[in-house]
């Protein structure tokens, strides 16, 4: 036995001394192509889906110049990532264009190099220079660096042909791309291809002591071939940015030891404002704040912020309200989403203990503090505690959240979590004591949760619970998810979101997908049923919709269906948002509608979508129609036209009701480092006219000038309700 170890390193050796990440044997895969198999000292053990797909980084003997341009010897004798597979239209085969990938690295950072070949005619797509540009809108590279070897997240890094970035956080199959790292990137367009250089420096990284090993995919989205690619195979049905589907880097030698990692980012802001609705004087502020980053090893960071400010943050958009329950805004902020996961994965979508956008809706976010990091190779530990400044009608509160993580089996881990809000200078408090089980299987085919929660005030009443549970199978053709949720009449998380309470949910999905890959790429039929009851098992209410989808080659796709909808109303409530007149509790209506959806190929400049339903509504009837029409001068000009129209129909004593949501937008990219936006919301349903303008400059890496201008004015006269300018400053020291 001793001797075979002693031949599997020398082979090992060998083999990297040669540069090549190719093996000794190569076999079939399930699809009956050949699989590159390789054995190296570094990957016994190593149980992963690509197992078998490794590539061996070598050490930087000099230096290299991003310009696009390959002529370094460090380039010359990378090993080489070739023979990509396709992911999507289907997942067996080659692309029709070749690409080809290269890492290496120095003391400092991580060196990656892609060559991708394009002889079809044709421009190549890139909507703008804009940073975290829309994946399904522009050629482009994606990378995934699993540095924990965890198989759930991952960081990943890119570029499109404009040199535009791409970075940000992959938790399980969603990205996070609201995450900015010091990265740098350039592109090289030739007439056959294209050449992305890209510098990430171990700072922005997070990885284990002694690291040698990572888990790694590159990816490729060809539009002009309407191919999606990748090294390691992914199944079709998977992002190409899984983790559960990334191969094998081994760095020849250790990444750099950790070191305490000190980073500074003060801010200057001046900014004028005044409320003409409540008869203000104009008034003018100035303010200075910082966000402070301690790197204490690779894996662990203290983040800490005094008086930050949000006013550079990228505006909402605004939706119609037809529900009887509260709309979810996503979080944008940047303090709030490194390892976002570890606080914000808890529950399921509607029932979530903590919500950060929570924290200074209300009042000013004075200063707070958040520990994240992983303890060994299996434990994850947060946590946050910020404070909120006192206003008029709000004392200072205290939010504390404590989060731990377990991994267990390969995939799944056991989390729980403890949320704190106290107010200053009172009793009243609000908890909430969360206990997740996240089940994934090694191949991602089973996914699920688990959870219970409970929540505690003064009093505690009974009743404060919430508990759920979901399993989803997902192979090529067939998807298939059961739902179950729980939530006490008394469940409070006032730092969650948690969409209604008092009820008991089962909602069964089901989507067979057939991929003949021809005229028609993929097409099927899906079943949604979603049915609320009372804890007494009366129904409450349901939505049951069935459909089918196809999908075209070019991706251009259609949806139709119907939906049979059920509401018994616990609360008196107006559809309408903006009457006197209300349906009165206790009532119970029945209605159905037909909603049918076209979402063109987003290869042609001018692309969209296009939604419509028409049917009952309650005791009258409805009809809405939605589209998102955009226009691109690339990689320049982007123009958007958002439209949401709702004719409402009701008896007496409703009147009928017409609203427009119509919000154009023009983005303006002058290069990748200087954005001009310009967002206007009309919004006829709650009287608001929104006018957003916002300029930034990354003068230097995660460095900006921004200058923001906000108007908002009354919908129907056009008298202006309030208005903001504000210029900040950031920069990001080290």
């Amino acid at each position: 036995m001793k001797s075979l170890k002693n031949l599997i390193i020398a082979l090992s050796i060998s083999l990297i001394s040669w540069g090549s990440v190719y093996a000794q044997d190569t076999r079939s895969n399930e699809n009956g192509e050949e699989s590159v198999q390789i054995v190296l000292a570094d990957t016994v053990g190593i149980n992963i889906q690509n197992k078998n797909f490794v590539y061996v980084a070598k050490k930087m003997k000099g230096e290299i110049t991003l310009d696009g341009v390959l002529d370094e010897e460090d380039w010359l004798n990378a090993n080489q990532m070739e023979n990509f597979r396709l992911v999507t239209p289907v997942d067996s085969g080659y692309p029709y264009q070749k690409s080809t990938g290269m890492i290496t690295y120095d003391d400092k950072a991580l060196y990656i190099a892609t060559i991708f070949y394009d002889t079809i005619p044709g421009k190549r797509i890139m909507e703008s220079f804009r940073r975290d540009y829309r994946f399904n809108y522009n050629d482009n590279l994606l990378t995934v660096f699993d540095t924990f070897r965890d198989q759930t997240n991952a960081y990943t890094f890119g570029s499109s042909p404009s040199g535009a970035i791409w970075d940000g956080i992959v938790t399980g199959s969603e990205t996070n791309l609201n995450w900015d790292s010091k990265i740098e990137v350039e592109v090289k367009n030739y007439s056959d291809k294209w050449i992305t250089e890209i510098k990430v420096p171990f700072r922005s990284l997070r990885y284990p002591k002694d690291s040698k090993v990572w888990y790694v995919n590159f990816g490729r989205l060809d539009l002009k071939t309407n191919q999606k690619s990748a090294w390691a195979p992914v199944p079709r049905q998977f992002p190409h940015a899984s983790p559960a589907y990334t191969g094998v880097l081994i760095f020849d030698e250790p990444l750099p030891e950790p070191r305490l990692n000190f980073s500074l980012i003060p801010y200057v802001l001046g900014g004028y404002h005044r409320d003409f609705e409540a008869n203000e004087e104009a008034g003018y502020r100035k303010s200075f704040g910082f966000d402070a980053k301690i790197g204490f090893t690779t894996s662990t960071n203290l983040d800490l912020t005094y008086n930050p400010d949000f006013a550079q943050v990228e505006v909402d958009q605004q939706q119609m309200n037809l529900d009887r329950f509260e709309l979810f805004f996503p979080e944008k902020r940047q303090f709030f989403l490194e390892n976002q996961d570890l606080f914000s994965e808890y529950g399921q979508y509607d029932i979530t203990p903590f919500f950060s956008r929570r924290i200074g809706l209300d009042a000013p976010v004075l200063g707070g503090a958040r520990f994240t990091g992983k303890i060994g190779n299996d434990f994850r530990l947060g946590f946050m505690h910020m404070v909120t400044d006192q206003t008029s009608m709000m004392p200072t509160r205290n939010y504390s959240v404590l989060s731990m993580q377990q991994k267990i089996f390969s995939r799944s881990n056991i989390s729980f979590m403890f949320v704190n809000k106290e107010y200053s200078g009172s009793d009243q408090f609000n908890r909430v004591a969360a206990l997740d089980y996240n089940m994934a299987s090694n191949n991602n085919v089973w996914t699920g949760k688990f959870f219970y929660h409970r929540s505690f005030r003064p009093g505690n009443p009974d009743k404060q619970y919430a508990q759920g549970a979901y399993i989803n199978y997902n192979k090529r053709n067939i998807k298939l998810e059961l739902r179950q949720a729980a939530v006490g009449k008394n469940f409070l998380a006032e730092t969650g979101y948690v969409r209604r309470n008092n009820y008991i949910l089962f909602n069964p999905e089901a989507q067979y997908t057939f991929v003949p890959n021809k005229l028609v790429v993929a097409h099927g039929p899906f079943i949604d049923m979603e049915a609320y009851y009372s804890h007494e098992y009366e129904k409450l209410d349901h939505v049951y919709e069935a459909g089918y989808f196809v999908n075209f080659d070019g991706n251009t796709t259609v949806t139709t269906g119907i939906s049979d909808n059920y509401v018994k109303l616990m609360e008196d409530f107006d559809p309408t948002h903006v009457s006197n007149v209300y349906l009165p509790a206790g009532s119970e209506y029945d209605f159905l509608l037909w909603f049918g959806r076209i979402e063109t190929s987003p290869r042609r400049p001018l692309n969209g979508t296009l939604q419509y339903s028409k049917g009952e509504f309650f005791n009258g009837h409805g009809d809405m129609i939605e589209t998102n029409i955009a226009y691109r001068y690339q990689p320049y000009i982007n123009f958007s036209l958002n439209t949401v129209y709702t004719n409402l129909r009701l008896p007496q004593p409703f009147t009928n009701q017409q609203f427009w949501l119509v919000g154009p937008k023009l983005d303006i990219t002058f290069s990748p480092k200087v954005y001009l936006t310009t967002f206007v919301q009309y919004n006829e349903q709650v009287n608001n006219t929104n006018v957003n303008i916002r300029l930034q400059w990354r003068y230097k890496p995660v460095s900006d000038l921004f200058i923001v201008y906000t108007d908002n004015y009354f919908a129907d006269t056009r008298d202006v309700r309030n208005r903001a300018l504000v210029l900040k400053l950031t920069y990001w020291w080290n």
